[in-house]
């Protein structure tokens, strides 16, 4: 074996040791409900990942439909499986829209974090809101369990994660919950300046 091909297998061998993982626990608006897979935010962020000098692989575990019990349920064999060092939680939604209890949501929520954190992996929570027809109560005591708990857990936390999105119906599909291709962009926007305090 030449010494210039030595230099390169020990230098592709080394890239590969330092690329880590990033794992996305998401429901519809992470899974590129609706839009072409490789034009949802997850994909986009992994192609910015892909280029930074340490290179992340991302590894996008979302589900449309998925509620923090479903993601619960399946999160113990995805950090066996991929060992990520970052787990990006955009879960919730579904939860509220189903009016699930808020004790409920706040219990998988913190669950999900801690499971992540006891696996050596830093996180970055999502934020969300619910349509206000839920009542004025019920809305104001889903999003505060996203704020209160990253205080609790000391993670980052993205206030809005469609922040600037969901007010334009421009950017929205005719469900009025999901974003278009064109919004997936601005999603990446929202969540980049948290997710760089990580990487």
């Amino acid at each position: 074996m030449s010494a210039l091909l030595s230099v390169s297998l020990l230098f592709s061998s080394t890239l590969l040791a330092e690329e880590k993982t990033l794992l996305v626990l998401g429901d519809s608006l992470s899974a590129a409900h609706g839009i072409p897979l490789q034009s949802g935010w997850v994909q986009l962020l992994a192609e910015n990942l892909s280029q930074q000098p340490r290179p992340y692989h991302v590894a996008n575990a979302s589900i449309s439909g998925e509620t923090t019990g479903g993601g619960l349920a399946r999160l113990p064999s995805l950090l066996q499986q991929y060992q990520p060092a970052i787990v990006i939680i955009e879960l919730g939604a579904n939860d509220g829209l189903r009016g699930f209890p808020i004790s409920t949501i706040r219990s998988n929520l913190s669950s999900l974090i801690t499971l992540s954190q006891r696996a050596n992996a830093r996180v970055l929570l999502t934020g969300m809101h619910i349509p206000p027809n839920y009542g004025s109560r019920y809305t104001q005591l889903f999003y505060n369990n996203y704020v209160q708990l990253a205080q609790q857990h000391q993670t980052w936390l993205v206030p809005f994660l469609l922040e600037g999105i969901a007010s334009q119906p421009a950017l929205m599909q005719a469900d009025g919950l999901h974003p278009v291709a064109a919004a997936q962009p601005r999603i990446l926007e929202n969540v980049m300046p948290y997710l760089n305090k990580l990487l």
